[in-house]
C-alpha cells in the first residue's frame, strides 16, 4: 500500500508515496523516513519545540531538487501550531513542531532535513546557545574538524564555559555552549565566537582559520561563528541529512570525540538511522544539557 491513515496521539494523518525511495542509493523509503521520526521523536521533539522551522523538501529523493520553505504552507492540518515571525523585516507564519503529530506531517511532506534557529519563536532576538559550526576546506576532513573542537573545547573550559559536541551529519561538527538566559543577545553570542575564532586562529594558524573566504581555508578547519545571528538556522540534534546513506546529526561524548580522533577513522563518525536509534534508546539525550544549563558569557 503507497498510501495509509495512521492516527498520532489523537490525529489522523493520510500518509502519500510510502514507497517511494527517498535514498536511491540506500533503498530508504518515505516509510522508512517516517518510522525513524516516529521512533526519535522524543528525543528530538524538545529540541524543535517552539522553534520556527525550515523545512528542506526532497518530494523526489536525496539525488534529486530540493528546496526550502520558511512559511509553514497554507494547506497545513488545524491542528499545526504556528507563530509569527519576521524574516528581513517581513512578517511569516511558520511551523512549530511540538508535538508528534506535527513531525510526522512534517515528515510526510519529505521534509527530510529539519533546520531551527538558536533561539525560540516567542524570543527571537535570545539565543538558547552559542554554536561554533566546524566546516573543513578543502583537504581537510572530519577529524581536523576533531582536533579543533578539542582545542575549542578546552579553552572554553578555561572560562567556565561547559559545551557538548554532536556531527552534522555531513563532514563538519558543532560545538554547542548551552546558555539559557534571558538577557543573552546575538550581538554578545556573535562577538564572543568571532572573538574566540580569532584567538585559535592566531594561535594554531596552520590547523584553523576565523576568515569565511574560501581562499583562506585550504587544508584547514573553518569556524564559523558567523551561525550565530537570529537570521540563521542550524541542523536539528537527531536529524536525518540529505546524503547517499541516511546519516543523521548525532550528540557525542567528548569522551567518545576523543576516542574517534585517535582511532582515525573518518567513516566511525557517520551515524546512520539505525545506529542513531539504538543509542538513544540506550544512552537518551546526551544533548539534554544544551537546553537546561544555564552559563553566562564571560566579559571579553
Amino acid at each position: 500500500m503507497n498510501r495509509k491513515v495512521v492516527e498520532a496521539a489523537g490525529k489522523r494523518l493520510s500518509l502519500s508515496n510510502l514507497k517511494k525511495d527517498l535514498y536511491p542509493s540506500y533503498g530508504f523509503t518515505k516509510a522508512h523516513v517516517l518510522e525513524y521520526y516516529r521512533r526519535t521523536a522524543d528525543f528530538i521533539l524538545p529540541h524543535l519545540k517552539d522553534r520556527a522551522l525550515t523545512l528542506k523538501r526532497y518530494p523526489d529523493g536525496t539525488e534529486k531538487d530540493f528546496f526550502f520553505e520558511k512559511r509553514c504552507p497554507a494547506h497545513r492540518p488545524a491542528w499545526v501550531k504556528t507563530a509569527e515571525v519576521r524574516h528581513h523585516g517581513e512578517r511569516m507564519t511558520v511551523c512549530l513542531v511540538n508535538d508528534l503529530e506535527t513531525l510526522i506531517w512534517v515528515e510526510n511532506l519529505a521534509s527530510i532535513e529539519l533546520h531551527v534557529p538558536l533561539s525560540r519563536a516567542g524570543s527571537p532576538d535570545t539565543p538558547d546557545s552559542m554554536v561554533f559550526d566546524l566546516d573543513p576546506g578543502d583537504q581537510a576532513g572530519i577529524l581536523d574538524c576533531a582536533g579543533v573542537a578539542l582545542i575549542l573545547r578546552d579553552l572554553l573550559s578555561e572560562m567556565n564555559l561547559a559545551s557538548y559536541v554532536k556531527t552534522s551529519g555531513k563532514k563538519g561538527l558543532h560545538v554547542y555552549v548551552p546558555l539559557n538566559r534571558e538577557e543573552t543577545t546575538f550581538a554578545d553570542t556573535k562577538k564572543f565566537s568571532k572573538a574566540a575564532a580569532e584567538v585559535l586562529q592566531r594561535n594554531y594558524p596552520d590547523l584553523m582559520t576565523a576568515k569565511m573566504a574560501k581562499e583562506h581555508r585550504e587544508k584547514k578547519v573553518f569556524i564559523n561563528w558567523s551561525q550565530n545571528d537570529s537570521s540563521k538556522t542550524m541542523i536539528c540534534v537527531y536529524s536525518l541529512r540529505a546524503r547517499e546513506k541516511p546519516a543523521v546529526s548525532f550528540p557525542l561524548e567528548w569522551e567518545e570525540l576523543e576516542n574517534l580522533s585517535r582511532q582515525g577513522d573518518p567513516e566511525k563518525f557517520l551515524i546512520v538511522h539505525s545506529e542513531a536509534v539504538i543509542r538513544v534508546e540506550k544512552n537518551g539525550d546526551l544533548f539534554h544539557e544544551v537546553l537546561m544549563k544555564k552559563q553566562k558569557l564571560p566579559h571579553l
